[in-house]
């Protein structure tokens, strides 16, 4: 039986390609995925280890620095005198402190360098040889006064900075001039992530930064002292609320962390790569199923001969092995080429990824064999086992046994029922649920395939007319094996209803925020650091002045308790509140805002039991306590919500006055004169983000977008797979129907109509699956917008015609490349020797 299923492997060598590369296409894409977070999870753990070179123990403060601008509430920890009593500690070789925090830089065209999170300051702490371990200088010197700042050298190489020249960088408001005195080499995580880094002189970091103390300080321990002995001598030098940590300690914490990043990663691409094998399947499958049925007699005249059932389903079953085991060696070996792509992809996008040698672990080996082996193995067992039931006889006199009225049936019911329970779940509250809904819906539609071809082809029927006998042929050849119609469509059908839901979510969230911030904000600007920081009052000061400026107020937030109840605090202007931001009340007004008053959301006043008129117990963080009367209750949203009161009322309860944001209202709206005059006040600061409406519908659906347009990539192979299934169907539908195609043309249809046959057909079966994944998708994205309505209250589905009709346009593109090589093989044909086939 071996042999056999050898032979017919060697027999069918064209027959099979599209199998091997459906199979070939998933396994590069498991074992690329698990190349490519293998090699980068190992390079960035090999990256990070070096920055513990200098650490046998740490001090840090319990739950991690303060850098929220409440220091003022509790003393200093971590201070110079620890750092000094540290130094004192038999065993300890160095202490180096160290700070940290937002820097932005701009580059000679005044903009932010290392993107909106990526761009931190740090101090220079030199040990008892003038150098701190953390940085390695490659040109000139480490900065030894305010005037000077040093830039690690992905940043240099990236800005055209050098020693000697003069740059612009800010932290919370005032733009400050440096010259680089230095460019020094890093293994700080952010910078190898693609942010940058400033160091600054040690007093200068500490003033500039805002820090009443360090964020961490970090003793190595002196030649033949174990790190254990030494966390012993720091942890009596401890003050309260600090605790010590070992290097070690903390490498294996930073490994962990890494590890949960990069595993998140790869769940994420190979649920995508999941999807491309499962789509393979079907393709698999009906590979599989014409083979066998070409192979009828044959497998007929084995059975006569004493081969059992078993027998011949084991014969195909090795034959899917064979072809299994070449497919995935094939795409083990593409996949370490997917590896390589994933990695420069996202180094030409500017995520910077750590070097490092290409990491081919044992186990990603044997998954990709597995995979490739195992779903093909399962794909072909099917047909293999259909093919042993046919009786010998029936077999050999080519009476082939056609689905019976009870099969069909059977199958549609049972489609029904899954479909059904599918929908129950989709509309349970759990997400989890949901989403495994909308895959019991898939597979429920998938198996009701078959049905739904008919009427859909039939319905095609009129587009078919205007092609004459070529349409009418086409449409009766689609619907001749419904089977195989339906699985060649289900495998197109089902990435189109993935990207289809999606797109309807994206395009629909999108809208949701628009419209949130045109309905939200009245004013003309939001004003915030890029880094959504603090900003310093001085800010709001300067933009008030402006004659440009028309109404303005500062956003104070803080927290506390509002009767036993959390909630955001910000204070605002209560004079120019009204004209900067609109909201929904449900009782109560803007009028209600003055003196000791405030203005609360109607989830906190549901809560509560509130109303207006109402005087309610404000606790603020400093542990003080306002009694405050309700001015109005409103509906809140994602962009605003908690309770709003004078600026009056916060500020006596902030251990530092700062502002979250600063909103503009200016004459005339909004305009480039405008914005260049508040750019303009601020001193072109790279630290500084100034929005307007648009700006902050753009930023949402920006991300939005871009997590779409990722998507669509890893999706795209899912597709490819089944421009494979619709080629590899029409090349067998052409092979079986060699003896009609060789009728058609010694009746005389030239090879332009044969050709024109055949594209119709793939268009057809093209379409049909399209339009059954958009339908399919947009009732997907119906019902996940439906939840997500419960809380984004500014949500309503949009249909996204224009995208959905390239997707069916793309759909007939597909369909017409795809019966390119089987149309040229059925015109080939010669009748003559067509017509004597068997």
């Amino acid at each position: 039986m071996f042999r056999t299923a050898l032979r017919n492997v060697l027999a069918h060598k064209a027959r099979l390609l599209m199998t091997v590369l459906a199979v070939m296409l998933g396994v590069a894409f498991v074992s690329g995925t698990l190349v490519f977070t293998d090699t980068f999870g190992s390079a960035y753990k090999n990256k990070s280890a070096k920055s513990f070179d200098h650490v046998s123990v740490a001090i840090k403060t319990v739950g991690g620095s303060r850098d929220d601008g409440q220091e003022g509430k509790q003393p200093p920890r971590l201070t110079h005198s620890l750092l000094a009593e540290a130094k004192g500690l038999p065993g300890a070789e160095s202490v180096l402190g160290s700070v940290s925090g937002f820097t932005a830089l701009a580059d000679k065209d005044g903009k932010l360098v290392g993107g909106e999170w990526g761009t931190t300051g740090s101090n220079y702490y030199p040990g008892k040889d003038g150098k701190d371990p953390r940085y390695d200088f490659t040109d000139g010197a480490a900065p030894k006064s305010a005037g000077h700042i040093a830039l690690d050298s992905r940043t240099a190489d990236r800005t055209g900075y050098k020693v000697g020249d003069t740059v612009r960088y800010s932290t919370d408001g005032p733009v400050k001039k440096a010259k680089v005195s230095g460019i020094f080499d890093t293994d700080d995580g952010s910078v190898v992530a693609g942010g940058s880094l400033v160091v600054l002189d040690n007093a200068t970091a500490l003033k500039t930064l805002g820090k009443s103390e360090y964020d961490e300080i970090d003793v190595k321990a002196a030649a033949g002292t174990s790190e254990t002995a030494l966390k012993s001598a720091v942890d009596k030098i401890l003050p309260k609320d600090t605790e010590a940590e070992t290097g070690t300690s903390l490498k294996a914490e930073q490994d962990r962390m890494i590890e949960q990043n990069t595993s998140s990663m790869s769940q994420v691409l190979l649920i995508f790569a999941g999807i491309a094998l499962f789509v393979g399947i079907f393709i698999i499958a009906n590979t599989f199923t014409m083979l066998v049925a070409q192979r009828t007699k044959e497998l007929a005249l084995m059975r006569a001969v004493g081969a059992s059932r078993r027998q011949v389903t084991r014969s195909v079953l090795i034959e899917a092995f064979i072809v299994g085991l070449i497919a995935a060696v094939a795409g083990f070996a593409l996949g370490i080429g997917v590896a390589v792509g994933l990695e420069s992809l996202m180094n030409a996008g500017g995520a910077s990824l750590p070097d490092g040698p290409l990491v081919i672990g044992p186990a990603t080996v044997v998954t990709a064999l597995l995979i490739g082996v195992v779903v093909t193995m399962l794909a072909a067992w099917l047909p293999g086992r259909r093919a042993a039931k046919i009786p010998p006889v029936a077999a050999m006199n080519s009476v082939h046994a056609s689905p019976t009225v009870r099969g069909l049936v059977v199958r549609n019911t049972i489609g029904s029922l899954i479909v059904a329970l599918g929908v129950v779940m989709l509309f349970m509250e759990d997400n989890y649920v949901m989403a495994g809904g909308a895959g019991v819906v898939l597979v429920g539609v998938i198996v009701l395939t078959p049905l739904l071809s008919r009427p859909f082809i039939a319905a095609a029927g009129p587009l078919l007319k205007p092609f004459g006998v070529t349409g009418k042929l086409a449409r009766l050849n689609s619907v001749r094996n419904p089977r195989r119609t339906a699985s060649t469509a289900s495998a197109l059908m089902i990435g189109l209803t993935l990207i289809t839901a999606m797109t309807v979510v994206a395009v629909s969230m999108g809208s949701a925020i628009n419209k949130m911030a045109t309905d939200s904000l009245k004013g003309d600007y939001a004003v915030s650091m890029a880094n959504f920081q603090p900003l310093t009052p001085k800010v709001h000061d300067k933009l008030a002045k402006l004659p440009e400026v028309e109404a303005s107020s500062a956003l104070r937030t803080t927290s506390g308790e509002v009767d036993g109840s959390y909630s955001r605090i910000t204070g605002v202007d209560p004079e120019s509140f009204h004209k900067l931001v609109g909201l929904d009340f449900t009782s109560g007004s803007m009028a209600g805002l003055k003196g000791n008053s405030a203005l609360v959301d109607k989830e906190l006043a549901d809560d509560q039991g509130l109303k207006t008129g109402d005087t309610i117990p404000v606790e603020f963080d400093d542990d003080k306590t306002v009694r405050l009367k309700v001015g109005g209750v409103y509906e809140s949203n994602e962009m605003i919500s908690g309770l709003f009161t004078p600026t009056a009322v916060v500020d006596p309860h902030l251990s530092k006055i700062q502002d979250q944001q600063v909103l503009l209202k200016v004459k005339g709206g909004t305009s480039g004169k405008a914005e260049d005059a508040i750019v303009s006040a601020l001193g072109d600061n790279p630290a500084i983000k100034i929005q307007d409406k648009d700006d902050i519908s753009n930023e949402v659906g920006g991300a939005i977008n871009m997590m779409l347009n990722m998507l669509y990539g890893l999706l795209a192979m899912a597709i490819l797979v089944a421009v494979l299934g619709v080629i590899n169907t029409l090349a067998m539908s052409v092979f079986e129907r060699k003896h009609e195609i060789g009728m058609l043309r010694a009746i005389g249809l030239d090879r332009a109509k044969i050709k024109q046959m055949v594209r119709l057909e793939s268009v057809v079966i093209s379409l049909f699956g399209a339009v059954l994944g958009v339908g399919l998708g947009l009732f997907l994205g119906w019902v996940a917008g439906d939840s997500i309505s419960g809380t984004v209250t500014t949500y309503t589905m949009e249909v996204p015609v224009g995208r959905i009709a390239v997707f069916l346009g793309i759909a007939a593109v597909v369909g017409v490349l795809a019966a390119v090589w089987p149309a040229r093989s059925a015109a080939r044909l010669n009748p003559l020797q067509a017509i004597k086939a068997e």
